[in-house]
């Protein structure tokens, strides 16, 4: 049997119970910020970190990978497993070694999906004209550009662009957990 959790209906989302933590999502709010600030400022630097980080995961789960293959050996789907393990662990050797060109290899892979997406958002968008459609095309427009720049900057592009997503992306999370910390002090008790 599962735990009852009781609902509150006046309080469906648990605002109440989490005022008390409001402090702590205020000082995660700021790291982020800093930390995203500290990864756009080094963008470089970020960026072959999360290269060489993914690397050693790839490796080190292939490591286990290789355990559980050989573990589970008369089962029919070993060499699959076998496979799967091989194939992680030679991509994150790669990619601890030539963390460049793992860069650039997934800066290409982005790019990619950025022109793609932007393309289909756009063009559906345009097409269905669902409610403010305009929105989308404008972000579907944006991703293009973006995908298209990412392709015409290679391998410069490859070099900051992972490392100011990342980034962009904790320094936004940043603000915004900063802004719901703040909500929650306002709330009444």
């Amino acid at each position: 049997m599962s735990p009852q959790v009781a609902f509150d209906r006046s309080d469906p989302l648990g605002i109440q119970r989490l005022r008390s933590s409001k402090h702590w999502f205020l000082l995660l709010g700021i790291l982020y910020v800093v930390f995203g600030a500290v990864c756009i400022i080094g963008n470089v630097a970020a960026t072959f970190a999360t290269i060489l980080v993914c690397g050693w995961l790839l490796l080190f789960s292939s490591g286990f990978a290789l355990v559980q293959a050989f573990m589970v050996g008369t089962w029919g789907g070993f060499f699959l497993c076998l496979l799967s393990a091989l194939l992680r662990g030679v991509t994150g050797y790669v990619l601890i070694r030539h963390p460049l060109e793992g860069a650039i290899g997934a800066t290409l892979i982005l790019a990619a999906v950025f022109v793609a997406s932007g393309m289909f958002r756009t063009i559906a968008a345009a097409v269905l004209r669902f409610p403010a459609w305009g929105w989308t095309v404008v972000s579907g427009v944006i991703t293009l550009i973006l995908g298209v720049t990412l392709f015409a900057d290679l391998p410069v592009s490859a070099l900051w662009f992972i490392g100011f997503a990342i980034g962009l992306d904790m320094f936004l999370d940043g603000f915004s957990l900063i802004g719901f910390s703040r909500a929650l002090a306002k709330q009444p008790a």
